[in-house]
């Protein structure tokens, strides 16, 4: 899976809280959420992510609450994929499950700029920053994985429980 964009900058510990701020917990269309995503943290991003699609962020992103309201928030407020130093646990496999690739590399947010041109190989886990003609490495995401963000956790499931 490759993923194409320009970054935008976060720093650590952003947490799922000001990912999607507590008031909007009762909305359940994905579409709304993604309205109001980043609002506690960053009142641009809706117009930012027009523009700069892939999130670049610190240590442990995803922090907080373990509610999946925040990826589904980001996926659907235009974020295309999230590469980090590191996840907080929840937040990466409520991502997965929603389909939201997540990517971690560790020291990438010291080597990405806001607005720096990305491809994220998620395959072969690489990421090319072809503003500053550098390639960074990490473990590439299993099958598996790939599989579930492509697919959503339900339609996974329900396509294993056919074959057996």
């Amino acid at each position: 899976m490759i993923i194409e964009g320009k970054a935008m900058k976060y720093g650590n510990d952003v947490n799922t809280d000001v990912m999607l701020p507590g008031k909007y917990l009762a909305l359940t269309n994905p579409e709304e959420l993604g309205k109001h995503a980043m609002e506690g943290i960053d009142s641009n991003f809706l117009q930012k992510v027009k523009e700069l699609n892939i999130i670049v962020a610190g240590r442990n992103f995803g922090c907080g609450s373990s509610r999946e309201h925040a990826p589904i928030a980001l996926k659907y407020g235009g974020v295309r994929c999230v590469v980090a130093n590191s996840f907080a646990r929840i937040f990466y496999r409520n991502a997965i499950n929603i389909g939201l690739p997540v990517f971690e590399c560790v020291g990438i947010s010291e080597r990405i700029e806001e607005g720096d041109q990305l491809i994220i190989d998620l395959t072969a886990g690489v990421v090319q920053n072809l503003t500053r003609n550098e390639r960074y490495s990490s473990m590439p995401m299993p099958e598996f994985i790939l599989d579930l963000v492509n697919e959503g956790l339900v339609n996974y499931m329900l396509k294993r429980r056919k074959k057996n």
